[in-house]
């Protein structure tokens, strides 16, 4: 990495597990505000094409999409939707779907009972009281059926452009590890961070988040020896292995040899 960009983005170095500030309770706010924003750097830097994973080509698409996507893969709701929407387009014809045919669009969503009923329901709702339009402020969006506050930062950010943090299991299991908050509750967590982050950054910066926890800091194992925040990161060595090797084969996406390179590794020396 060029030098000049050393103090702008973490460095690919792996340091002594449990020795980072952070993790010995001594960094102090203004060190761990500098470090979040380094660490957005630098995820910027690894998914330059972060985006939302969720395909939609109107809001209350992406509406739709997000409802469906609680307790399931965005790959899975991107196979149902494009016939959900075939079949009822937008808010007008989904408020008078029957709930079986909805039921069985979905089923393979889980949970296709109470989401269909909610999306119905929205749609419902979205046509009595916003005259057909997805309404834009936060409020009224969490009003609807099935609509939470990450639901409405997702589409406010992706079909709005107004900036807001997504906070999913992805994005609060990072938002720990890296210590940037210790809560469990999501509001909880969007409150910390919207402390650290600017608020221009935070669709982005949910993006990425989102991006790195699918692809290098997975749940059960983390890529840790393979990971390019390990300098920036206090729970480095605890969530996964710190082998180079080893963690670089948990790495996982379609640009695993540039996340590889960031880390410092040599992904053709490696093989």
């Amino acid at each position: 990495m060029p030098s000049s960009l050393t103090r702008y983005t973490t460095p690919a170095t792996r340091p002594r597990p449990g020795t980072h500030p952070a993790r010995r309770g001594t960094e102090s706010a203004l060190a761990r505000t500098r470090r979040a924003r380094r660490i957005n750097r630098t995820l910027a830097r690894a998914y330059p094409d972060a985006h939302c994973e969720l395909t939609f080509r109107s809001p209350f698409e992406l509406l739709v999409a997000t409802v469906l996507s609680a307790q399931c893969t965005d790959v899975r709701v991107n196979q149902v939707t494009p016939a959900l929407f075939r079949r009822f387009p937008g808010p007008a014809e989904m408020a008078q779907a029957p709930q079986v045919e909805v039921e069985e669009l979905i089923r393979s969503t889980g949970f296709y009972r109470a989401k269909a009923r909610n999306i119905i329901a929205l749609s419902e709702r979205i046509v009595g009281e916003h005259g057909g339009e997805v309404p834009r402020d936060l409020d009224s969006l969490v009003a609807l059926p099935g609509v939470g506050r990450k639901t409405a930062h997702v589409v406010r950010g992706n079909a709005f452009g107004v900036p807001g943090l997504t906070v999913d299991t992805h994005f609060g299991r990072l938002s720990r590890r890296l210590g940037l908050s210790s809560e469990e509750d999501p509001l909880r967590i969007e409150k910390d961070i919207a402390q650290l982050i600017e608020k221009s950054e935070w669709t982005m910066f949910s993006h990425r988040m989102i991006f790195h926890g699918r692809r290098v800091c997975h749940s059960r194992r983390a890529a840790c020896g393979a990971c390019f925040l390990a300098a920036d990161c206090p729970s480095f060595g605890e969530a996964g292995p710190t082998d180079p090797a080893l963690a670089e084969s948990l790495l996982t996406g379609d640009n695993v040899e540039h996340l590889a390179r960031m880390a410092g590794l040599d992904p053709e020396e490696e093989s």
